[in-house]
């Protein structure tokens, strides 16, 4: 503890001029959101603010988001990567799957707004980031608004169309049942008026014999046009940067669906392929992902 202790004292001595970490918190539909701000030695209220949103079920400390947050701060750029509550109060880690799910997908755009918020108040360019399913919900974030109030948006081998299509066709195989069954029921449930409504059901996303409310069921696995990150993308005006990669088995068609928007428009959306990389962008892979961040940025200053 002594070690500890002194290295607290050091951090504290060294004051603004060192690069520097801490741990937010945020009160969001009455629930309490955590968050880890990282930021360069000479942050101000110039510096580059990059707010990250994690992917399914994950958090903000998983490799992929520390790895980028890290990378940036080495490039002058700060970060807020927060966890999102998933109707749960001061959530950490990955979630427990044997606690009940009752959490929609579009809850995160409320949670991503009152992120950006906060990081106004430290930067005047403040960029959303998200990757995987927390790419879409980004670009969700930025479809609800005609004037988000972000300089741009960085979407990490963001979940599209075609991959929540096969996560439903893929659900019998996965847990033995049919989906339609349990989706026809939470979608009854809901229509009339009960979505808070219990189920038990062989799956819910990656957890297995869940208990989970109707509306949850049904946000993850009924057809939402919401789900096409590519579609939401194309109707915001913002800078957005994609990134796919090579080697990606969870969402591998992101250069696919993104090609034919970037071809279109002009200019405003970049897709950027990292050959090699997995669907998390381990190690070196995050400084590529950085770097081209870093200029992606430069060009919209």
């Amino acid at each position: 503890m002594r070690w500890l202790m002194g290295l607290a004292i050091v951090l504290a001595l060294a004051g603004p001029a060192c690069a520097a970490e801490q741990e937010l918190e945020l009160s969001v539909e009455g629930r309490t959101t955590l968050a880890t701000l990282r930021t360069p030695a000479s942050m101000g209220p110039d510096t580059p603010l990059v707010v990250m949103t994690h992917g399914t079920l994950a958090h903000k400390d998983m490799e992929v988001i520390q790895g980028v947050a890290k990378a940036l701060e080495q490039r002058g750029i700060a970060s807020l990567a927060h966890t999102l509550s998933l109707g749960l109060d001061r959530r950490k880690g990955m979630y427990d799957c044997a606690v009940r799910h009752d959490h929609l997908t579009d809850d995160a755009v409320a949670e991503i707004g009152a992120w950006v918020t906060r990081a106004k108040d430290m930067s005047r360019l403040v960029f959303a980031l998200g990757h995987s399913r927390g790419g879409n919900q980004v670009a969700r974030y930025l479809a609800a608004s005609e004037t988000p109030p972000v300089a741009g948006a960085v979407l990490l081998a963001p979940v599209t169309a075609e991959a929540e299509a096969d996560l439903r066709a893929s659900y019998a195989k996965t847990y033995g049942k049919p989906l339609d069954p349990f989706l026809e029921q939470a979608t009854k449930a809901v229509a009339a008026g009960r979505g808070g409504e219990w189920m038990d059901v062989p799956g819910f996303i990656y957890c297995r014999n869940a208990v989970v409310t109707a509306r949850a069921f049904a946000s993850f696995y009924a057809a939402d046009a919401g789900q096409d990150t590519a579609a939401l993308v194309a109707r915001t005006k913002l800078p957005v940067l994609v990134f796919a990669a090579t080697k990606d088995s969870v969402v591998p068609d992101v250069a696919t669906a993104f090609a034919p928007l970037t071809g279109s428009s002009g200019g405003r959306v970049q897709l950027d392929t990292i050959e090699d990389a997995d669907h998390f962008f381990r190690d070196l892979f995050a400084e590529d992902v950085a770097d081209r961040i870093a200029e992606f940025i430069k060009q919209t200053r």
